[in-house]
């Protein structure tokens, strides 16, 4: 796959809105390992290698199992690698990145509800909706993993 332009120099002010977007859910209420596990998600959703191969190795590297990150793809099936309050995220990360589907559902909002508060829930709607387009940019400019 032919390398495409870069975002970052070719249109220098929106990679700094999206870098604005990466501070502010830095200081999200929101644990490392969840926000990894929705990164990881999304990009394994939307066919993004640059993003993954990002992602686990931040999750590793912030103590993430190997074992949770090879089943992840797999997650409702494999209930007893994931907490009930995972799952709910992971829900909502199917969900609202496939929003074409049939978006967020009332089921799975009422699931995140009993876990998050509703800033929680806007806060994780964000990270999702980033990681989203983060997705889009790296496979539309085809990104290439660095080694």
């Amino acid at each position: 796959m032919e390398k495409r332009i870069n975002i970052s120099t070719s249109e220098p002010q929106g990679y700094k809105a999206m870098l604005g977007l990466e501070g502010y859910l830095s200081k999200i209420y929101i644990s490392k390992t969840l926000k990894e596990l929705v990164k990881i998600r999304a990009s394994q959703i939307n066919n993004c290698a640059y993003c993954i191969n990002m992602h686990t190795k931040d999750a590793i590297k912030n103590g993430e199992r190997p074992e949770r990150i090879f089943i992840l793809s797999a997650w409702r099936e494999a209930t007893k690698f994931f907490t009930e309050e995972e799952q709910a995220i992971l829900a909502m990360t199917e969900e609202i990145t496939l929003i074409h589907q049939q978006g967020l559902t009332e089921e799975t909002y009422s699931k995140a509800v009993q876990f998050f508060t509703e800033n929680q829930i806007a806060q994780i709607i964000m990270l999702i909706v980033t990681i989203n387009a983060w997705n889009r940019i790296a496979v539309s400019t085809h990104l290439q993993i660095e080694d």
